[in-house]
């Protein structure tokens, strides 16, 4: 079992997009394995007999295999994004028109603005691909790590703790710079969003709109990928527009599970840790998914404490587990 790897990792390996593959498996093209948690499984050296003997059906060079990179090292201090995206642009001679470049662009610039107004490098690693299906791009700096940075600049205990302010969206060391909005759209813009750092790494797949944040060997530097669909319909202002009421950055989908490495909740603490920053938005949807049981104190200091304070906040929750569900319902008597 040790050689087999997720969806994501095959997409980067053989350059196809996760939808593909996903066709490809159902059909039967490629072989694919379920895991006890129903996700697909896939050995690389299979699914690259498997394509081989497809393009020989074929009997002509599969447009898929056509791919064009740009890649180069640059010194961090005095960069300017939108230079380096000209640069790309018209290196690759990228086809503006297509699906994907109404995303792409926006997502590219905020992420290496990021690296280079805060990562405190000195060099970045850049690398954009394209190829009929899918447009792509990883960014690797030599900096701090930006779940350390998050860390420090708010005081938390812990790298998972970045990770749960950061996934809230509008949370930045630089407010007087920064709306600290980009690594948010980004990661719910693009299909595939991969930020590693500091010993973490957070996944989030948008295809099947799920995510994972594990533990990754990474420890210095922040590393950033991105994929997106050549041909998608998706346009980066109904992803705004979710988020949005009147251009206002004003909601926000925190997820409890990511906050700590366990499924249970239960003190005053741990629920005011949730809740800080998130007086900035009129609607918070908190996601209990796979999370099995709360505290009074937990639940208490949301729903009453928290929720009095901030009469203007709307605070919905779903996926609940029926002892969540029990526990929010004692702490929100209907009048």
């Amino acid at each position: 079992m040790s050689n087999l790897i997720r969806i994501g990792e095959l997409a980067s390996a053989i350059d196809l997009h996760e939808n593909t593959i996903r066709r490809l498996a159902a059909q039967g093209t490629i072989p694919s394995l379920r895991s006890e948690g129903g996700q697909r499984l896939f050995r690389l050296d299979e699914v690259e007999a498997a394509l081989k003997v497809r393009k020989a059906k074929k009997g002509s060079t599969s447009s898929q295999t056509k791919k064009s990179t740009w890649r180069k090292t640059l010194a961090l201090p005095g960069l300017q994004e939108d230079k380096v995206w000209k640069e790309i642009r018209e290196d690759l001679s990228l086809d503006m028109k297509a699906g994907a470049a109404d995303i792409i662009p926006m997502a590219f610039n905020e992420m290496l603005n990021n690296a280079i107004e805060h990562s405190e490098g000195s060099n970045v690693d850049l690398t954009f691909s394209v190829t009929p299906e899918m447009w792509s791009f990883t960014i690797v700096d030599d900096g701090c790590g930006v779940f350390a940075k998050i860390q420090k600049g708010f005081g938390l205990s812990s790298p998972f703790e970045s990770l749960g302010e950061l996934s809230k969206g509008k949370q930045t060391t630089s407010p007087q710079a920064h709306s600290g909005e980009g690594i948010f759209f980004t990661s719910k813009a693009v299909d595939y969003f991969e930020l590693t750092a500091n010993g973490i790494a957070w996944v989030v797949d948008n295809i099947v709109e799920d995510f994972t944040a594990t533990e990754s060997k990474i420890n210095r530097g922040t590393i950033v990928e991105c994929r997106l669909n050549t041909n998608t319909d998706k346009k980066y202002e109904d992803v705004f527009k979710l988020f949005t009421d009147d251009f206002k950055f004003n909601r926000t989908e925190p997820v409890v599970k990511l906050f700590e490495t366990g499924l249970s909740f239960l003190s005053r603490s741990e629920a005011r840790r949730l809740m800080r920053g998130l007086e900035k938005f009129d609607l918070i949807t908190l996601d209990f998914e796979k999370v099995g049981s709360v505290g009074q104190g937990f639940v208490d200091e949301i729903f009453r404490v928290w929720a009095t304070d901030h009469p203007t906040t709307q605070i919905t929750s779903i996926n609940m587990a029926p002892a969540v569900a029990f526990m929010l319902r004692r702490a929100t008597p209907k009048n």
